[in-house]
């Protein structure tokens, strides 16, 4: 297993990816979690750069899983480029039948969604964690050890494969408010 993303790229897909919409809140998908897929499948393929190019489509959009283009699925793509926020950095990829295998220093952080547009939320998650899931197209497992931004946003797609959304993990009504700007 390799410690870190090695040279895996976009390109790797050879799929340009297509804009999908975006499901939101209360749609099923997003309360039932996802099926294990196969990273080698060419519907697979198609979907991981589908995801990719539906974040990049979305200013201010760090992440997105596969059940938020209503698709039940484990997987999810993640780049945190250039967001204030982020201290480690591994540029975007894309993640399939992801775990979190190691959780540590637990801090509370503010979290928006997509497929909640309309609110945020208080959220306590692992500052430092350690991911292992497997490349689509090229089927290598990774072990993906990061932390700040990049590990909270990591957890947030993993919750959405299991069917979770951030509001599943504030702390109560207390911790949630009305989203005041939209990138």
């Amino acid at each position: 297993m390799t410690e870190a993303l090695g040279g895996w790229t976009l390109a790797a897909l050879g799929e340009p990816g297509k804009v999908r919409p975006v499901v939101t809140a209360p749609a099923q998908v997003l309360g039932g979690g996802g099926a294990e897929v196969d990273p080698l499948s060419d519907e697979v393929v198609r979907l991981a750069a589908d995801l990719v190019a539906t974040m990049r489509s979305a200013p201010g959009c760090v992440g997105l899983a596969a059940p938020q283009v209503g698709v039940a699925a484990q997987m999810f793509a993640v780049d945190v480029t250039g967001h204030p926020k982020s201290v480690t950095v591994h540029g975007t990829f894309v993640l399939c039948n992801a775990k979190l295998v190691e959780a540590s220093r637990w801090r509370p952080g503010r979290e928006g969604c997509m497929s909640v547009p309309d609110l945020t939320g208080d959220v306590k998650r692992a500052s430092r964690v350690t991911v292992e899931g497997v490349l689509p197209g090229t089927g290598q497992p990774v072990r993906l050890a990061t932390d700040g931004f990049e590990a909270r946003a990591l957890q947030h797609e993993i919750d959405h494969c299991a069917g979770l959304l951030f509001l599943d993990r504030v702390a109560g009504a207390h911790a949630i408010y009305q989203r005041k700007v939209y990138l």
